[in-house]
């Protein structure tokens, strides 16, 4: 992992500070405390960048809820929609070295889905998106986002810190200079991450970086990056977990006595079946790498794609 704090935009509203329409905001304890000690925040308010006033008259999209406009409740003749594009994508520009996006969800200028936008009338139709994060989003297709609601879900919290770590390593990647060595490293070290999360995809990229010298490296390896994040995106399963936990068992066949086998498969089928979580096999597991190094296993980023602190496996 990234030897500094990765960095994460945000909805400043979530971390507390007062920019809603009414003067409130909407403070999230889990950015505000859980991840506030593991991540650097940057906190943006789309409505207060573009000028608006605290407390202001709410918005609402409005319209075709594929290219929906943002306007005043009272006054419709007050359009935001233009600066609120032109702020995103002012902000997917200067917001340089970010690895995540948490937004707020339902609002006409941030929410990633089912922002009602509204008809004639007052009624809502099929949901849209916000104009801040249309725009924001656009310009940064392989960015990790998530809406702050949906992080209280374990497995979709745990898979966006999973992104966001892989997206940062390979910021630094990137930084540190990339060549096809690097590359290959990179990939072998997500190998099981991705066996864990799209088993389809990990053999679509392991066929791609086999044709590696046939390519332009600076043409590839972008290619290779979205087409990671795509499939890291993908929650993995207890069935998907429990095979990658049944292949990494496996490089330990000749070191464990039989007991110690037995014991090992009997939690991870304890794990398929949902009787424990996806942390015990995983600890036994780990333990018995501790006791049997392998320097393959050891560079594996499923066995910690993120601090254990947060605690984002014992819920799985």
């Amino acid at each position: 992992m990234p030897a500094n704090k990765a960095k994460l935009g945000i909805s400043a509203c979530l971390l507390g500070a007062e920019v809603r329409y009414n003067g409130g905001h909407k403070l999230s304890r889990l950015c505000s405390r859980s991840l506030a000690e593991h991540f650097d925040f940057v906190a943006v308010c789309p409505e207060v960048g573009i000028g608006m006033s605290v407390p202001r008259e709410p918005i609402r999209l409005v319209g075709d809820p594929q290219a929906p406009r943002a306007v005043g409740t009272v006054d419709h003749s007050r359009d935001v929609t233009d600066a609120l594009a032109a702020y995103g994508e002012r902000m997917a520009a200067e917001l340089q070295g970010i690895s995540g996006f948490i937004f707020m969800q339902q609002s006409p200028s941030c929410g990633l889905e089912r922002v009602k936008v509204y008809q004639d009338g007052g009624r809502p139709s099929e949901p849209g998106r916000g104009i801040f994060a249309a725009a924001f989003c656009a310009r940064h297709p392989d960015l990790p986002v998530e809406e702050d609601g949906r992080l209280n879900d374990p497995v979709l919290r745990e898979n966006f810190i999973t992104r966001v770590y892989a997206h940062a390593e390979w910021q630094q990647l990137l930084q540190q200079g990339l060549s096809r060595h690097a590359l290959i490293a990179f990939h072998s070290r997500y190998k099981y991450l991705l066996m864990a999360t799209d088993p389809v995809r990990y053999k679509t990229l392991g066929r791609l970086l086999g044709e590696l010298h046939q390519h332009d490296l600076a043409e590839l390896a972008p290619r290779y990056f979205s087409e990671l994040m795509s499939a890291l995106k993908k929650c993995a399963t207890r069935g998907t977990h429990s095979n990658v936990l049944q292949h990494l068992s496996g490089y330990l066949k000749h070191a464990l006595s039989a007991d110690d086998k037995r014991e090992m498969q009997q939690l991870i089928g304890q794990y398929r079946q949902g009787i424990v979580p996806l942390v015990v096999p995983l600890t036994l597991l780990k333990h018995h790498f501790r006791r049997h190094p392998h320097r393959y296993i050891a560079e594996q980023a499923y066995l910690q794609p993120h601090p254990e602190p947060l605690s984002l496996r014992n819920a799985l």
